[in-house]
């Protein structure tokens, strides 16, 4: 009898949720999010519509609840693990499909081991003409400590273990949305840039958020010591300004998609053009000349 193969286990969830949970009850940072909030609260107020049926996807804090409530619309069903109306696991979220007009999601995505998966049934889950909003960090986001820590092992263990979470790229996600049969898909990044005293303030910020390393494959050994002094030395040396402050990068990939609806615009069908583009071209040039 076969078994059933299913997604490979990248992310300790249950490790996550744990630090996650330990993190917001000792008072987490939390300006990413309000950044995030704030952004989500503008693409809200460009869509004209009432959007009665909404649920906040797996956000650990309120912040995207309360940017869809100053958005005008109805509070929505806050799902998460880490408080709200439901406790779920994003993963393998309960609602019927069809059940919500609007689906938000801040700062979860990125530690889910199926994100296609999980992005699938976010399409499920909407009536036609529903709107999916999500952000999630990815793309370039710590580059500059993972290429500190990565060299400095390697100069002194001979070699590199994973110490941070891969993310997904801008690139990726529009790809997606199409496959999960979103329609009208779109992706895009806010690259968001911080300074630090030292590389030391940036780990210690990131575990005051309960971001460390969660990853299944998780180097087991703690760096030793003259590592994250190599480390630090070589972060200063290639990430700094000229105060001495080092700069760190987040990218927060945003993906919307519609649940697909006979109302909404569709492209042209192939071939069914009216000019060449030779021709279009050479009409473009002389109108310029």
């Amino acid at each position: 009898m076969s078994e059933t193969v299913g997604p490979p286990k990248i992310f300790d969830r249950a490790l996550l949720r744990r630090r996650l949970a330990r993190a917001m009850a000792k008072g987490a940072p939390d300006f990413l999010m309000a950044r995030a909030a704030d952004d989500l609260l503008d693409r809200l107020l460009t869509v004209k519509r009432e959007f009665p049926r909404s649920l906040d996807l797996g956000s650990p804090t309120a912040h995207f609840s309360q940017a869809v409530v100053a958005s005008g619309r109805a509070r929505p069903l806050r799902a998460s693990g880490y408080g709200g109306d439901v406790s779920i696991d994003e993963e393998v979220p309960p609602f019927a499909p069809g059940s919500f007009d609007l689906i938000v999601s801040g700062m979860a995505l990125q530690w889910v081991n199926d994100l296609p998966g999980v992005l699938a049934q976010a399409r499920r889950m909407l009536a036609p003409d529903g709107l999916f909003l999500a952000c999630l960090i990815g793309g370039a986001s710590l580059v500059e400590l993972r290429s500190a820590l990565a060299q400095a092992e390697d100069e002194i263990a001979g070699g590199a273990s994973p110490r941070v979470s891969p993310f997904v790229d801008v690139r990726d996600m529009g790809a997606l949305l199409q496959r999960a049969g979103f329609a009208l898909p779109v992706a895009d990044v806010d690259s968001v840039t911080l300074r630090y005293d030292s590389m030391f303030a940036l780990i210690e910020d990131l575990r005051a958020m309960g971001a460390a390393n969660v990853l299944v494959k998780r180097a087991r050994k703690p760096l030793r010591r003259d590592i994250i002094a190599r480390a630090a030395q070589i972060y200063a040396d290639r990430f700094s300004d000229p105060d001495g402050r080092v700069r760190a990068t987040f990218d927060i990939v945003w993906a919307s998609g519609w649940a697909p609806h006979e109302s909404q615009q569709k492209p042209a069908q192939r071939g069914s053009a009216t000019m060449r583009l030779e021709d279009a071209m050479k009409a473009s040039r002389r109108s310029d000349a």
